[in-house]
């Protein structure tokens, strides 16, 4: 029986592929104004900037490729049952090959209703480089939006993750901060054995986690070689 090794990905793991990221120095909301650009009230007072933005994003997404740590993790699955649960609205994860993704804040190549974000048949995959436009309808006639948990938002997914972090024999956190609630409470869920943190900044570690201080890339070969060796032992 395959070990649950549970994965808590954040926007460091996707800022080796290019992309750019939201609490760096020089991220995103050093830039803009994220309750403009990430809130329901910024919807309701601009729609068009914040389309703009999002539609900026997604084609920036569809330049870039998974990168190393992405692959490693899908290629885990040969060994582990893996499921990462993420932070990253980018489709990265599945795009290396990763088969079990919970999203927690979205996803950016779909588009969905703005009077119910949640209704499923009006939630669809939007081709990476298709702007939304003003007057594009969803199933119920309301203006699309992107699939995004916007500031001030519920998240969906969370009950899903709090659930699969219990279940862990390993948890693995690459790429965040842990600032950003509710995602950083995950790690007082893991249920795991063996607790690990892959972050290259000076990070607030949870008790009880081995702090792997490497980029996404490296640290995730490391950690790759180290659970291969642990399956051939056993």
């Amino acid at each position: 029986m395959k070990k649950k090794l549970v994965i808590l990905s954040g926007a460091g793991i996707s800022k080796e592929s290019g992309i750019d990221t939201f609490r760096d120095k020089d991220g995103m909301w050093k830039k803009h104004d994220a309750m403009k650009l990430a809130s329901i009230e910024g919807w309701n007072e601009d729609p068009q900037a914040v389309l703009d933005f999002y539609n900026a994003r997604r084609r920036q997404l569809h330049e870039v490729q998974p990168n190393k740590a992405h692959q490693l993790l899908a290629e885990l699955e040969d060994w582990y049952d893996v499921s990462i649960i993420t932070q990253n609205v980018d489709d990265l994860h599945e795009r290396a090959g990763s088969s079990h993704v919970i999203h927690l804040h979205g996803e950016l190549a779909k588009v969905c209703s703005s009077i119910d974000k949640e209704k499923p048949d009006c939630i669809e995959t939007r081709p990476l480089d298709k702007d939304i436009h003003l007057g594009d309808k969803a199933m119920d006639g309301s203006q699309l939006r992107p699939y995004i948990v916007w500031f001030g938002e519920p998240v969906p997914n969370m009950k899903a993750a709090m659930n699969t972090a219990f279940e862990a024999d390993i948890f693995v956190v690459i790429g965040t901060s842990l600032l950003v609630s509710p995602a950083n409470t995950l790690t007082a869920c893991s249920g795991a054995s063996h607790n690990i943190i892959i972050d290259p900044g000076e990070v607030d570690v949870p008790e009880g986690f081995l702090h792997i201080k490497e980029t996404a890339t490296i640290g995730m070969e490391m950690l790759f070689h180290s659970l291969l060796k642990s399956v051939n032992y056993r």
